[in-house]
């Protein structure tokens, strides 16, 4: 097995990618809600601030800020992932090893982290995760894309409404 690293700095501004074992899933929009419980009550007992966050059918990308001194974000992430998996009915089908080692199998193992630098790399990230929707064809203006802090950030002026439409070329952050 690999020794894999994150780079972890307390009180960051962290990029995450998570996604869903099946790629083909929709689970993530169709349980929308059982998700939000999960993150609304992981934030209750170990607080972060949400950024930015879009909710895609099988996966999401979201930016959070933690704590002053904090700089685990994995088990946040972990709890996060327990919570949701653990308010669904267990209708999946399960491999005879995710049954011995007690795994739903319904999250990737890992997830993609980065670790924001400063205000422009803020900004990029912001500007991917919002554009996504429309990236994947889901949407045709991240304004129409229902699962998503955008409608946040155009109240607080940071984008025009019809933000994030075909005029705008796809954003990459070199994921």
């Amino acid at each position: 097995m690999s020794d894999y690293r994150r780079f972890r700095f307390p009180g960051g501004t962290y990029f995450f990618t998570v996604c869903l074992a099946d790629r083909r899933s929709d689970l993530l929009v169709r349980q929308v809600a059982a998700l939000r419980r999960a993150v609304t009550e992981t934030r209750r007992l170990r607080p972060f601030h949400v950024d930015g966050w879009v909710v895609l059918p099988e996966h999401l990308h979201c930016i959070w800020t933690l704590p002053p001194g904090d700089a685990d974000f994995s088990n946040r992430w972990k709890a996060i992932k327990i919570r949701f998996v653990q308010a669904l009915p267990a209708v999946e089908h399960r491999s005879p090893a995710q049954v011995a080692r007690g795994e739903r199998g319904i999250w990737q193992h890992r997830f993609w982290e980065h670790a924001i630098r400063d205000e422009e790399d803020f900004a990029r990230h912001l500007d991917y995760v919002h554009f996504n929707p429309v990236k994947h064809g889901w949407a045709k203006t991240a304004a129409a894309w229902p699962y998503s802090t955008f409608g946040r950030w155009v109240a607080a002026g940071t984008y025009p409404h019809d933000w994030g439409g075909d005029a705008v070329a796809d954003i990459d952050v070199g994921e």
